[in-house]
């Protein structure tokens, strides 16, 4: 546990010159687990080489990585400015001289950019340029306080800021918590005030004078049957916190047994609050018997520890904690309240629910990427991936743990990220096109089935979809995908050739446009020409073939032949080929062909 204030990870120092790499690798090494970024022409041996500054800068501040800038105030800010939205969400920015003399906070001051600046100014000696008013003044910022706090009334922030600037007294009171951030500086603190600030754990309203904050010292244990509604969880923890007077803004996270990780009682609970879920072993809850108010036989029996609601609460709290309020009971939720000696640090205590997410990159250009496979790659602590498409996701990546595997490793790679998040960790298991076809997300879900390990069992998994070749070759090529159609790997490593020939010919009978997956490589081009020569059984010669290949990528080729010309030596691994029906056209306009799939409309009546 502890206060103060945190300085945000994964910051990406970038670095324009070489003359400037130095400075950049000091303030690298100052910042937790920052990552060194260097225009390539310019600077030797980066963490991250890019091109573009521009480009780049606006990728980091799009996926929320905080920014220090070696360079002039006025790159950052013409660069950045098209993208500057929302004040509430954006990133910090920090502005360094080449030379290390002036760290300038230019975005996101109340987000960490004056903590970046304070950090690099206790590494190098550099001025902490810092504009916002109390900051500069006392060191802190009322509206910014730690971690997990929480401010209980903000309309009354602006009177007790003004009040503190103008040098009058203002009443500081500290019932619960770490407030050595406020207590420990120069601001015109006393007992007596026309206005006041209270820190406290209990449920107090405050007013216009009186601002009232609530620090993290609070862990909520909770355990339930299962199936438990959430409803009666979050019923029964508001019920208590309410009959004692306690504010729910001075939870710092609810906890449970790992066992209990895939309840939605709990993260029902846990969101009802806005605040984060910690799980804990048997073993570790049960080390905690001798605190326990109510230790249970039975609950023993059921899940290995004498407490679970107890036992989280007090393992949360930490050694120096104490029960404030004992096992309370509904009819299947049973709640805990433990208060800790100062405030409690979430990212030590416990571990988080194991998140997974099977995320489409698309084919490959960042502007083919969906919004959310971006937020879910931010999100990602981990990324799991086959070593190009690692390469494909770029600046989306940047600072996350990378775990990259070779082609043909798909099983090892799905269990690589079934195991990081089993440790708590959230994952990002990467593909390209859109995971659920052809691709990774099949192969969790059944790994998960076959294995049946329960810690895998209880992972949040979600399936993040990209554009698929498929999609992007038919836009490429006009609508050829227009009416009904399916698509077929010609791949037979994992289906036998005998099922993939059976296909075929029920596409071919069923006049279905196929799209051919895998369709050939150099060792492999016999599956090509026997597709080819089944649907030739059933459409003309002269049917239109799409030939897409490196879609969204650096050499992108789209080529359209007729089916009877359709040869191996035209495709590779990298090819998806799209073969129209007996219904498919070809049309060409304004010096571009390009091929359709009627649904039916001319059929129809038409004024």
């Amino acid at each position: 546990m502890s206060g103060g204030e945190a300085i945000p990870p994964r910051a990406a120092v970038v670095v324009l010159s070489g003359g400037a790499l130095p400075l950049a690798r000091a303030i690298a090494r100052a910042l937790p687990a920052a990552t060194l970024h260097g225009l390539r022409r310019r600077v030797d041996g980066p963490d991250v080489a890019f091109d573009d500054a521009r480009s780049h800068l606006r990728a980091l501040f799009r996926a929320g990585t905080p920014i220090v800038g070696i360079c002039a105030a006025g790159i950052l800010v013409r660069a950045l400015a098209p993208v500057l939205e929302d004040k509430g969400t954006e990133p910090p920015v920090v502005a360094v001289a080449d030379d290390g003399s002036v760290a300038v906070p230019l975005l996101g001051a109340h987000a960490g950019a004056n903590r970046i600046a304070r950090a690099i100014h206790a590494a190098n000696g550099s001025i902490a340029a810092v504009t916002s008013a109390s900051d500069s003044r006392f060191g802190f910022a009322l509206d910014d306080p730690p971690s997990g706090w929480r401010i209980a009334n903000p309309d009354a922030l602006k009177g007790a800021a003004a009040d503190l600037l103008a040098g009058e007294p203002v009443g500081l009171r500290i019932e619960a918590g770490d407030g050595a951030w406020l207590r420990g500086t120069d601001a015109p603190f006393s007992e007596h005030g026309a206005r006041a600030i209270v820190v406290t754990d209990r449920a107090v309203a405050g007013d216009e004078r009186t601002l009232v904050m609530h620090p993290p010292v609070l862990a909520l244990g909770l355990g339930c049957e299962r199936g438990a509604t959430p409803e009666e969880a979050v019923a029964l923890a508001t019920e208590t916190l309410a009959a004692r007077g306690i504010a729910a803004g001075a939870l710092a996270c609810v906890a449970s047994i790992d066992l209990k990780e895939d309840e939605d009682a709990v993260h029902a609970t846990a969101a009802a609050f806005g605040v984060p879920v910690r799980f804990f072993s048997a073993a570790q809850l049960e080390a905690l018997t001798p605190r326990l108010a109510n230790p249970s036989v039975a609950v023993f029996r059921a899940v290995g520890c004498h407490g679970v609601a107890e036992g989280a609460a007090l393992a949360v709290s930490g050694p120096g904690g104490r029960l404030v309020v004992e096992k309370t009971r509904s009819k299947r939720v049973t709640v805990a309240l433990a208060r800790a000696e100062n405030d409690i640090d979430v990212d030590t205590a416990g571990r988080a629910r194991g998140r997974l997410a099977v995320v489409g990159l698309g084919p490959g250009d960042a502007e083919w990427r969906t919004p959310e496979a971006t937020r879910a790659l931010a999100a990602a602590d981990d990324v799991v991936g086959y070593g190009r498409y690692l390469d494909l996701a770029g600046d989306a990546i940047v600072g996350k743990v990378l775990h990259p595997s070779p082609i043909g490793a798909e099983t090892a790679r799905v269990r690589k990220a079934l195991a990081l998040a089993a440790r708590g960790r959230a994952v990002a298991l990467v593909s390209s096109g859109d995971p659920g076809i052809y691709a990774l997300a099949t192969l969790v879900f059944e790994e998960i089935d076959r294995r049946a390990l329960p810690e895998w069992r209880r992972l949040a998994v979600s399936v993040v979809p990209g554009v698929s070749a498929l999609q992007a070759a038919a836009a490429r090529a006009g609508a050829p995908l227009g009416h009904d159609f399916c698509a077929i790997s010609l791949s037979d490593l994992l289906t036998p050739w005998a099922e993939i020939e059976r296909r075929l010919r029920a596409a071919a009978e069923g006049d279905f446009v196929v799209v051919l997956f895998n369709p050939a490589s150099k060792a492999r081009v016999r599956p090509l020409l026997a597709a080819r020569d089944i649907l030739l059984e059933r459409r003309p010669p002269e049917t239109p073939v799409v030939l897409a290949r490196n879609l969204g990528r650096a050499g992108e080729d789209v080529r359209m032949v007729a089916l009877e010309a359709l040869r191996p030596d035209a495709v590779d691994m990298t090819t998806t080929v799209i073969v129209g029906n007996t219904q498919t056209r070809t049309i060409t306009a304004a010096g571009a062909t390009r091929i359709y799939t009627p649904r039916g409309y001319a059929s129809k009546a038409v004024s």
